[in-house]
């Protein structure tokens, strides 16, 4: 059986912090920085979704017999995607309230 690490959800936040702190260096960014923490975040969640959906597939044409294996894919899969649009949520609040606003 092989145990995959899963990264935790608080590494994109000290991306994010670490973006705000550093001064543009190199090229990039702190908006880049950003855009890119956001958009590995969106992959994550996507591969963990598909590896989910083969394990289905796994399970039901009976490559496989183990159900922890499923429900673990199922589960990491539903966690990547709930902390995905809390903080897509949050994003667009944010957004909506720099754009409300008076100058």
């Amino acid at each position: 059986m092989n145990i995959t690490p899963v990264t935790l959800a608080s590494d994109d936040f000290i991306a994010v912090s670490n973006a705000n702190k550093t001064k543009e260096t190199e090229g990039t960014s702190s908006f880049d920085t950003i855009f890119n923490a956001a958009v590995d975040m969106y992959k994550e969640a996507d591969s963990l979704q598909k590896a989910a959906e083969e394990a289905e597939i796994s399970f039901a044409l009976g490559y496989t017999d183990s159900i922890h294996d499923l429900a673990l894919a199922q589960q990491k899969a539903n966690i990547s995607l709930q902390y995905t649009v809390k903080v897509t949520n949050a994003v667009v609040s944010a957004y909506k309230e720099l754009m409300n606003m008076q100058i």
